[in-house]
C-alpha cells in the first residue's frame, strides 16, 4: 500500500527575489484520513504497480510536487486562494495540484456575461450563488458533486493536455476506465459525453494554471436548471458558452466517490514526472512533498480577505460585463387597451447596458395602452432608472417613480413594472408577463 503522507501545517512566510514564498512542514503524528476537512473524510491507499522500464534512467527531476486540498467549500475563498497562489508562490522546483470543492454555484469565464449565461432569477430565488473567475472559458455548475483542480507550473511548464493525461491515467488505474482527450481538451467518455465540465488556463509571467472540474456526481437537474440561457433580443460581444452534453461518473462506474477519486488523482500526480509525463512510480511519491490540507484564511495567506471581498463584489461579477443591450416586446392584454379597435398591440422595452448599469432606457407604449402621464410614446418616467444597477435595484427605483404620479391607473404601471422585471431579471419571453 502507498504509504501514508502527514498532513502538514503553514510556517510564516518569507520574502525573496521570487515573490512570495510558504514553507511547510509535517506536522507529528497527524495523518490525512483523521482530517475534518469537508473535502476529504478519508482516502483509501491502493497497491498500484509500475515497471522499472518507466524511470528516466535514474534521472531525478529537480522539482518537487503537493497536493494541496482546500477545506473551503465557498467559490469566493476558493477563487482568492488560487488566484493568491498564482500571484505569490514560487512554482519554479515546486508544482502544485490544488484540489477543491464549492457548495452550489455558477462560475463565469472572465470575459462573459451572467445575465446572458445563467438563469440569475433562478440562482438568487434558490440561494446559488454566481462568480466570476480569472480565467477564460465557458460558464459552469458546481456543487458538492464536482471536484475542482488547478495545476500550477512555471508559465514554461504549462501543458493542459498532460494535465488532462493524469487526470485520465488517475481514471483508468483506479477504476479501469477509459477516456479521450477531444480536439477542445475536453476529457471524455464513450467519445459523446464530456466529462470535464468546464476547462480554462490563466498565462502570466512568471506564473500560470490550468484549472478544470470533474463530473463526479453532480445534481444535473440543478445544472441544467441554473444554465438556462436567455439570450433572446440580447446583443453583446461577450464570449458565449458552448453547451455540451454531460455524464456524472458515477454513471460510467457505479463505484466512483469523490474521496476516493482525489486520493487516485493526487497519487497520479505524485508519481508522474513533472517535465516527461512519464509514470516513476510508487517510490517516486516518497521523494515528493505529499498532501497538505490546506486552510484558506488571511492567517495562512496574508491578503486573502481582501482578494475574496474583491471575487463576492458586485463590481467584480457583474459590472466586469462587457456592455450589451437587451430588447423585449410585451403583448399588452386586450382588456388594457381601452377601445376595441385597439388590438395585438406590444410595448418594446430596450435597455443598454455598460459596466453593470443601465446606460439608457426607452419604452415605447402602443397608443393604445392609455397609461398613466409618463407613458405615453417614449415614456420619459422610465429614463430614472438611469445609472442604477441591472438588477432589482433599477426595478425598485421605477415602482418609486411611478407611485409618485398622480394617476389612478394602477393596472396599466404595474404592467409595465412586471414587463420591466422581467427585462432585466429573468430575461425571459413576452409571455410571461
Amino acid at each position: 500500500n502507498y504509504p501514508e503522507f502527514s498532513a502538514i501545517k503553514p510556517l510564516p512566510l518569507f520574502s525573496s527575489a521570487r515573490g512570495m514564498h510558504l514553507r511547510l512542514r509535517p506536522a507529528n503524528k497527524t495523518t490525512l484520513s483523521n482530517s475534518s476537512s469537508p473535502l476529504v473524510s478519508t482516502i483509501k491507499f491502493n497497491n498500484y504497480s509500475t515497471t522499472s522500464n518507466q524511470r528516466l534512467d535514474g534521472a531525478e527531476s529537480p522539482v518537487a510536487k503537493s497536493v494541496f486540498i482546500s477545506q473551503s467549500n465557498d467559490i469566493f475563498t476558493n477563487l482568492a486562494l488560487e488566484d493568491w497562489l498564482y500571484k505569490n508562490f514560487n512554482f519554479t522546483n515546486h508544482h502544485i495540484l490544488l484540489l477543491w470543492r464549492n457548495s452550489p454555484t455558477v462560475v463565469i469565464g472572465r470575459h462573459q456575461n451572467p445575465w446572458l449565461e445563467a438563469n440569475t432569477a433562478l440562482l438568487a430565488e434558490n440561494g446559488i450563488k454566481i462568480a466570476r473567475r480569472n480565467s477564460g472559458g465557458g460558464t459552469v455548475y458546481h456543487d458538492e458533486g464536482n471536484l475542482n483542480m488547478t495545476f500550477f507550473t512555471p508559465r514554461e511548464h504549462y501543458n493542459r493536455k498532460n494535465n488532462l493525461e493524469i487526470v485520465s491515467r488517475a481514471l483508468f488505474r483506479e477504476y479501469g476506465m477509459e477516456t479521450e482527450i477531444s480536439a477542445r481538451e475536453d476529457l471524455v467518455v464513450d467519445g459523446v459525453y464530456k466529462q470535464i465540465s468546464g476547462t480554462a488556463s490563466k498565462l502570466g509571467r512568471p506564473n500560470a494554471y490550468h484549472h478544470c472540474t470533474l463530473l463526479v456526481d453532480v445534481n444535473k437537474v440543478n445544472l441544467s436548471r441554473a444554465l438556462q440561457k436567455h439570450n433572446k433580443g440580447i446583443k453583446t460581444n461577450a464570449t458565449k458558452s458552448i453547451s455540451s452534453p454531460v455524464k456524472n461518473l458515477c454513471e460510467v462506474h457505479t463505484h466512483v466517490k469523490l474521496e476516493k477519486l482525489l486520493g487516485a488523482i493526487g497519487w497520479e500526480y505524485l508519481r508522474t514526472c513533472p517535465l516527461t509525463l512519464q509514470d516513476l512510480g510508487k517510490n517516486h511519491i516518497a521523494k515528493q512533498r505529499g498532501f497538505q490540507l490546506v486552510n484558506p484564511t488571511n492567517q495562512w495567506f496574508p491578503g486573502l480577505d481582501d482578494l475574496h471581498a474583491e471575487f463576492s463584489s458586485w463590481e467584480w461579477r457583474f459590472a466586469k460585463s462587457p456592455k450589451f443591450s437587451v430588447t423585449r416586446t410585451f403583448r399588452v392584454p386586450q382588456e388594457l387597451l381601452g377601445e376595441n379597435k385597439f388590438t395585438n398591440e406590444d410595448l418594446t422595452i430596450t435597455i443598454d447596458v455598460n459596466k453593470g448599469l443601465v446606460e439608457d432606457v426607452m419604452l415605447t407604449v402602443p397608443p393604445g395602452l392609455k397609461a398613466a402621464k409618463g407613458f405615453s410614446g417614449e415614456a420619459e418616467v422610465v429614463t430614472s432608472i438611469r445609472g442604477q444597477r441591472f438588477s432589482e435595484e433599477a426595478v425598485t427605483m421605477l415602482q418609486t417613480q411611478l407611485s409618485n404620479l398622480n394617476t389612478p391607473e394602477q393596472t396599466r404601471k404595474s404592467f409595465v413594472v412586471k414587463c420591466m422585471r422581467t427585462s432585466i431579471l429573468t430575461l425571459e419571453d413576452e409571455n410571461d408577463c
